[in-house]
């Protein structure tokens, strides 16, 4: 089947680009159409992809900031015709669902993979308040996100298939499309990630985020000051003068981690700490794989992954007080002690990229086969 891939846009490296790059290696002939490509800022590997650029990447400073042309991209988008391909697989957390897949008799088979329903389409209040914009901006604003609600939604009827990300995305999904979907966790390479003997475990919790508001690591960086415990902060990001300032000795930021390091650095670390509100968070996964039992927030995407008493702990409320019972939990239970590490690396296993390439193969020929 000639097969096409779609993604929203290529200036950035996150959780999303992730998933395209497990995509874009299943399907290594297919072309990929996105909006933008800052060829000269992404991963070198990215320049053997077949990608093909909309109209919206000769606008100017669009590399940097994308954000400023969100009136266009529904243009854009509904503007590309995929028709001629068998199935086109959309990699969506924007727009780029919006692409025509029929033209008169002709009609491709359309299956999102929804990463998320448009966050500043559908969350917008949570969106703005998170991104501190002012009470005259978010009223300018407003008449623009009902226009892009209406097209959003739309545009989510023309696709054929939706499969979403975890629990919490499919939740969406139902609530703002209406739609029904599959859930196929993201990949994981969990085979980057060993456990270690348990005398090799070191005495440091361990956070790795990007250093943004929305990830809450100052829950994590308070609660580990008020009680003296060890933390190691990686990554980085705009909110890292702030963490610095209220962080107390006990917490150490590292910056910016190499790949090859973060491994050993999982391994060795007491527990993983996920403090934020997540569609799915892969980090914590990562941890598993790697044998360390997690404590994060209840929500999200870590209700699918981390099995309480087993693999982690939860904490109910975004407050410092709830993760601060959480972790002297944690210590008197002595739980880093008493875990089994080859249950919770198995436990991990579900989320492999072997079982994600696997199900995602099934449900395209399974719902191609269907078509014909």
């Amino acid at each position: 089947m000639r097969l096409a891939l779609v993604h929203d846009w290529l200036n950035q490296v996150g959780g999303a680009e992730d998933v395209l790059t497990e995509l874009v290696g299943m399907f290594p002939e297919a072309p990929l159409y996105t909006s933008l490509y800052w060829r000269e800022k992404m991963p070198a590997a990215w320049q053997n992809w077949h990608i093909r650029t909309l109209w919206l990447d000769k606008l100017p400073q669009i590399y940097q900031h994308h954000q400023r042309y969100l009136p266009l991209y529904p243009m854009a988008f509904g503007g590309l015709d995929l028709s001629a391909y068998a199935v086109v697989l959309s990699n969506k957390s924007g727009f780029c669902h919006g692409v025509r897949t029929q033209r008169g008799s002709r009609k491709a088979l359309h299956i999102c993979y929804c990463l998320a329903p448009t966050r500043y389409v559908w969350q917008y209040d949570a969106y703005v308040q998170r991104e501190n914009l002012g009470g005259a901006v978010k009223a300018a604003l407003r008449p623009l996100i009902g226009m892009l609600r209406r097209w959003d939604y739309a545009a989510a009827q023309r696709v054929d298939h939706f499969i979403a990300i975890s629990t919490e995305i499919q939740a969406r999904i139902k609530t703002f499309y209406g739609r029904d979907s599959t859930i196929i966790f993201p990949p994981t390479d969990t085979a980057r990630f060993t456990p270690v003997p348990a005398d090799q475990v070191g005495d440091y919790y361990l956070i790795l985020s990007r250093l943004v508001p929305y990830k809450r690591v100052d829950l994590a960086v308070q609660a580990c000051t008020r009680l003296g415990l060890p933390l190691l902060v990686g990554g980085s990001g705009r909110d890292r003068e702030r963490l610095e300032r209220m962080a107390g000795e006990t917490v150490k930021f590292l910056g910016y981690v190499p790949d090859e390091d973060v491994p050993q650095l999982m391994a060795r670390c007491k527990a993983f700490i996920f403090p934020g509100l997540e569609d799915f968070g892969i980090t914590p996964v990562q941890a598993q794989a790697a044998g360390r039992p997690v404590i994060a927030f209840r929500g999200g995407g870590t209700l699918d992954t981390v099995r309480e008493g087993e693999t982690g702990i939860f904490f109910d409320a975004p407050t410092v007080e709830a993760l601060v019972a959480a972790l002297n939990h944690f210590e008197d239970l002595q739980m880093a002690q008493q875990v089994d590490r080859e249950a919770i690396r198995a436990h991990a296993l579900r989320f492999d990229r072997a079982i994600f390439q696997r199900e995602l193969r099934a449900f395209i020929e399974a719902a191609y086969t269907q078509r014909r």
